[in-house]
């Protein structure tokens, strides 16, 4: 009895660290609502890659209905989104390191927060932990034309979050 117990165990053990990095990674989208985005540029000399879920309006009220105001959000759909920099930057004029991080933010009607957080692979924001965060920076929104599916943008020395009927940029430099 005790041999099938260890056993058991063990097997429970191995699903749990072969299964729990598994759903962490984008993966195949084949059966997602939301398909998988991602997005590679270079600002100053600095490589980003943004890898993101792409929900889609479908006649939504998406800025205070799906998403709320005021709560931090995945910034996409499913896992977290991932900002990737090869080499440190400013955002918004602050230092971060190179690194991959995870990509919330906290949406507001006049203004938003972008987050920048250690963990970068992470389900949604169900275990969000403000302690883990590297940077946060505000930034306003601005009115855009309809964009059904949530989209980033590398654009000029910004990155650009399009979604519904807002933009949402921030400034990227590289660090001096």
């Amino acid at each position: 009895m005790k041999r099938i117990n260890v056993i058991v165990m063990l097997l429970i053990t191995f699903l749990i660290v072969s299964v729990i990095p598994a759903v962490a990674q984008r993966g195949d989208d084949a059966n997602r609502a939301s398909k998988n985005g991602k997005v590679e540029g270079t600002i100053e000399g600095v490589n980003i890659t943004i890898e993101y879920g792409r929900p889609k309006v479908k006649g939504r009220t998406i800025w205070g209905g799906l998403v709320p105001f005021a709560k931090v959000w995945r910034t996409g759909a499913d896992e977290a989104t991932t900002f990737a920099i090869s080499k440190d930057v400013k955002v918004e004029g602050k230092t971060i390191a190179a690194g991959t991080y995870s990509l919330f933010s906290i949406p507001g009607e006049a203004e938003w927060t972008i987050i920048f957080n250690k963990v970068a692979k992470q389900w949604g924001a169900f275990r969000y932990d403000q302690s883990q965060d590297v940077l946060r920076v505000n930034v306003k929104p601005a009115a855009a034309e309809h964009t059904e599916e949530m989209t980033f943008k590398i654009e000029g020395s910004k990155v650009v979050l399009y979604w519904e009927k807002l933009s949402i940029p921030f400034l990227i430099g590289a660090a001096e």
